[in-house]
Parts: C-alpha cells; structure tokens; sequence
C-alpha cells in the first residue's frame, strides 16, 4: 500500500530558473553560456548543495574554473533571489495528495543560501510532514544515504513510498533501496502514475 509521496523540490514544486535568473541580470546571451559552463552546470555547483564548503570556496571554484569571469559571477550569485520559483500548482498539489490520505515530504539538493534568498518559492513546506535539504545533512543525490536518512528520520517504509525527481539517476537510487520512483515530466502524469501505483501494490 502507498502511503507516502516523496518530491524533489527543483523543477518539480519550482522553477530552478538559473538562464532566465542570469538574462534578468543583464547578461549577454555568450555571458549566460560561459558563467553557466563555469558555475550551474560544473561539477562546482553540487557542492553549495552538499553544504560543506562555504559559499566563497564554491565562488572560488567557479572563478578557478573561469578566471576571466570573477566579476560577472559576483554580479551573478552574491543575491540568488528568484532563482527559483514556485510552480503556480505546488500548493494545490500537496493540498490534494493530503486529502488523498497520502503523508507527504521532501526530499532536493539544495543550498543554504537559496533556501534563504528563495524561501518564497519554498512556502508549500508548511503543508508537508517534514523533508530534507541536502545542505543541512551534508549529503546530496544520488547518494544512497539520503534516502536512507530520509526513510529513517521520518519512519518510512521503501516500499510504502513513492518518489518523484525530474532527474533519473536520482530516481534509480531510489529504487536500489526499494522505494517506487516516479520520473516526473507533468503533474498530469505522476498522479496517473501514483494511481497505478496504488492499485497494484
């Protein structure tokens, strides 16, 4: 029987929006690709969400891997309002899994800086049973230990729960540990998939 509904918040419940965030900033569309390269799409970026190094080693990391780019990413990061957004459903969506009889959690990659600047995108939260930020345990996806945390802390049975993360890696990490993963590509069809679900098991 399902019980349990386990999201990822990025792009799921919000928008990570980081190309609008950086074309709102005035950068150049070559400005966009190179801060990006450097920083979002780096193996840089993981660690603001791991929590462990502070946000002026990250910043280090992204200028190291662009020196050229000091100031543009500066410009870009020292305020990360609005980076991301919530989805218009997000609410309404946890509101209704609730309804449904379904406890439900989180479970994202995440920095302190972000959840601070951003805590407007995070306000389905107060609607949820509890969750976690990968910043405050130190552990990120698709590490096996956070899903075993996040079974433990809350008292969770794998095979009670269902996750849904826009990434499949993480997804498959979920699944290794015998919780039911949804790959999420619309509201529409992770709640078909979640009734399927609860018919069969």
């Amino acid at each position: 029987m399902i019980k349990n509904v386990i999201f990822d918040i990025g792009n799921v419940l919000t928008d990570f929006r980081w190309a609008g965030f950086l074309a709102d900033k005035g950068f150049s569309e070559e400005e966009i690709r190179r801060i990006a390269k450097a920083s979002v799409l780096s193996s840089v970026w993981p660690e603001l969400d791991r929590g462990v190094w502070s946000f002026e080693e990250v910043m280090a990391g992204f200028v190291k891997n662009d020196p050229e780019m000091e100031e543009e990413f500066h410009r870009a990061y020292d305020d990360m309002t609005d980076i991301v957004t919530i989805r218009d459903y997000a609410i309404e969506w946890v509101k209704s899994l609730k309804k449904q009889g379904f406890s439900v959690y989180f479970l994202s990659n995440f920095s302190q800086k972000i959840e601070k600047e951003c805590e407007k995108a995070l306000v389905f939260r107060k609607e949820m049973d509890g969750g976690i930020l990968s910043w405050k345990d130190k552990l990120i996806k698709p590490d096996p230990e956070i899903y075993k945390l996040c079974l433990t802390r809350f008292g969770l049975k794998p095979e009670e729960s269902v996750f849904v993360d826009d990434t499949a890696v993480n997804v498959e990490a979920a699944n290794e540990l015998g919780i039911h993963g949804i790959v999420f590509q619309s509201r529409e069809q992770v709640d078909q998939k979640l009734a399927e679900l609860t018919k069969t098991v």
